[in-house]
């Protein structure tokens, strides 16, 4: 394959002098996305790449297998509301997952569908919380892939609209008072009084009296905290208890406060300044329940009274475990449900409410993933959880803690032929000896030998890796592939210490795991050529890869990445995420952006493999620019004949999306890494 003629990208002669550092920037120009310059290369690149992807083969039977792999829809567990079941739903040939609630007769009702809202298909369903009678839901709406939700609120039995919307909700819990007149929210503060380039910061707490203008609702929390706090806000069941809880952007810590709505009304600090993360929830029962990792970093679930709320009064109901993280809670009448995961498995069990013993292990349907549990809490003895694993798409089953049956509440809403693939756990060393868990995925049934493998990580902000359906890894295995996931430090899969191990000073050792997976893959015979493929942090994971170890990877898939780790707090969400990645504004934290930030490694004269960036023009989390300055970066330093490309997509951003675009998406990166790693298509 001959090396494409790319784009003409003007170097600039732009050096800055960081704390002794000398930093080039010879693309900064590709940071503006509606000058001439930047228009006139972005539409050079999207000829170069439509015209290199369509002609790649296999594209017409990716599209109609994963079509019809994602026929099988999908359905959450339920909130439950006096006997009513709220959930989502996606039918074999919607685009978008629709809300319904079902009565208790069994009757059920759309309340939310995204399509008839817009017929395009650019609006996504972002969040939706019932009132605590169920007669109410509040929901958020956002259209082009900007998650810039609107925040309404429908009547549940006319389906009417009876408040909002309400502009920068983005983000923002509901937590309903009883009788569903009024509700706390979390709205940014209005742009115009706040300093350029923080719109998208100083949020605030408020209360809000249904039917009365947002603009005059009471602040309640906020003034004068950090300007890149996230809040969550929750009421007791009982209209009583007031929680709200603080994260200044995504670091792993809250400020908690806890109020008495039937007292003095006051928000009274339970941890504040703690470098922990902390949970809580007033029961049925009267309790103050606590589930934080402070002293536990594989996580407690402890108890107290809201009157002691204090962390001298918090008892251990369920203790940490030495093998395994808390991942969630329920409660019964007089049991309590708790689900772990051991090395990103999925584990559940069943406890006395009252004193926390264990009474027994409940039979999941195999090794996979847990989503919940989830309880009414009017009461009874029922549990539900949502379930997916490699295998099987997603469904819904339910507990009964008085016998540990278990059954299906709601299957898959469609029924497909899903490929036969043989799922297994590895571990394997990283360059510090760290024993790191990877998923492999191969064909059933065939012996093992080396095949065009793709690696796929993601290594940061606490978020695990666990089996999940996927109908373009289903794809890519039953073409003959291999597919491998690694839990790179950085997750949260061996709890918190897991997840510091890859922030901050230690990214590095995130990029070491992935490497040490590739190098086993190759090693144990299950890779003949590998890909690497991860988006937003994932992005920045195989971007690094890619210019740490150009020699390793064959093909590489980039989405939505960062990439300049100098200048990344300076647009989109960034300045929210200097907890996970350090500050360039601090001469000790900018050594170790610059130790790894894959713009500023790349080399001149290196034969780098295929790399296909992917990015979304809608995105407000990760600017685009990072894609483009590195593609830039690439093209003109790369010595080898394989293609550099970058897919730019309008309409859509960082997040959910309608189905026909995700098969879009998935036949152009499936298609480049088939034919850049030798995959034949079948």
């Amino acid at each position: 394959m001959s090396r494409p003629p790319y784009p003409a990208a003007q170097r600039q002669d732009i050096v800055e002098d960081l704390h002794g550092h000398q930093v080039a920037d010879p693309y900064r120009w590709l940071e503006d996305p509606a000058s001439d310059e930047t228009r006139a290369w972005s539409q050079a690149q999207d000829a170069l790449c439509r015209g290199a992807l369509d002609g790649y083969a296999g594209r017409d039977r990716l599209r109609q297998r994963m079509t019809g792999l994602l026929r099988a829809g999908m359905v959450s567990a339920p909130a439950w509301r006096k006997g009513m079941a709220f959930f989502v739903r996606r039918q074999p040939d919607e685009e978008h997952a629709v809300l319904y609630v079902r009565e208790p007769d069994g009757t059920e009702r759309a309340l939310v569908d995204p399509m008839a809202v817009d017929p395009e298909g650019t609006t996504t369903l972002d969040a939706w919380q019932p009132s605590k009678e169920g007669t109410l839901l509040a929901y958020q709406l956002s259209s082009g892939g900007t998650e810039e939700s609107l925040l309404r609120v429908l009547d549940v039995a006319t389906g009417e609209v009876v408040d909002g919307p309400v502009d920068r909700t983005r983000y923002s819990p509901v937590g309903w008072l009883p009788g569903g007149e009024s509700y706390y929210y979390v709205r940014r503060l209005p742009p115009q009084s706040v300093p350029d380039g923080e719109e998208q910061l100083h949020r605030r707490v408020y209360l809000h009296r249904l039917g009365t203008d947002h603009d005059g609702d009471v602040e309640v929390h906020g003034a004068g905290l950090d300007k890149t706090n996230y809040y969550g806000v929750s009421v007791s069941m009982d209209g009583r208890w007031l929680v709200v809880a603080a994260s200044a952007g995504t670091a792993p810590r809250d400020d908690v406060w806890l109020a008495d709505l039937h007292g003095d009304g006051r928000l009274h600090e339970v941890q504040v300044g703690v470098d922990a993360q902390t949970a809580l929830h007033v029961g049925r029962d009267g309790r103050l329940y606590v589930a934080t990792d402070r002293d536990a970093p594989r996580g407690r679930l402890c108890v107290t009274t809201p009157d002691k709320p204090g962390y001298e009064h918090w008892a251990d109901l369920v203790p940490e475990r030495a093998d395994a993280v808390l991942d969630g809670w329920a409660l019964a009448d007089d049991a309590l449900v708790v689900a772990h995961t051991q090395h990103a498995l999925s584990r559940l069990a069943v406890h006395d409410r009252e004193t926390g013993a264990h009474r027994y292990d409940a039979a999941l349907p195999g090794p996979g993933s847990l989503g919940g549990p989830v309880s009414d809490p009017d009461g009874g003895t029922d549990v539900w959880f949502g379930w997916t694993d490699f295998l099987a798409p997603p469904r819904v089953h339910r507990l009964d803690t008085t016998n540990g049956a278990v059954d299906l509440w709601a299957g898959s809403p469609g029924d497909v032929d899903v490929p036969d693939l043989h799922a297994r756990q590895v571990f394997y060393d990283s360059a510090d000896g760290t024993r790191v868990p990877m998923f492999v995925l191969t064909p059933e049934g065939e012996p093992d030998r080396p095949r065009p493998t793709v690696l796929y990580g993601y290594g940061g902000f606490n978020v695990p890796m666990t089996p999940g359906f996927s109908a373009g890894v289903a794809t890519w295995v039953e073409a003959g592939g291999a597919y491998a996931i690694a839990c790179l430090r950085g997750g949260s899969e061996e709890g918190e210490e897991w997840h510091r191990a890859g922030m901050r000073e230690h990214k590095q050792n995130v990029f070491d795991d992935f490497h040490a997976a590739a190098e086993w893959l190759r090693a144990n015979g299950i890779a003949s050529r590998v890909g690497i493929s991860g988006g937003s942090n994932g992005g920045l994971l195989v971007g690094a890869a890619v210019t740490q170890r150009p020699d390793l990877y064959d093909a590489v898939v980039c989405s939505a990445p960062l990439l300049d780790m100098v200048r990344y707090e300076r647009f989109g969400l960034g300045t929210t995420w200097q907890d996970e990645y350090g500050t360039a504004d601090d001469p000790t934290e900018l050594g170790w952006l610059l130790g790894y930030s894959p713009y500023h490694r790349v080399t001149e004269g290196t034969a780098y493999p295929a790399v296909l960036f992917t990015v979304f023009d809608s995105d407000t989390r990760v600017d685009p620019l990072h894609a483009r300055k590195m593609c830039a970066a690439l093209q003109h330093a790369t010595t080898g004949e394989a293609p550099i490309l970058l897919r730019r997509e309008q309409d859509v951003g960082h997040g959910a999306r309608s189905v026909s675009r995700t098969v879009e998406l998935s036949v152009d990166t499936l298609s480049f890494l088939a034919t850049h790693l030798g995959l034949e298509l079948r």
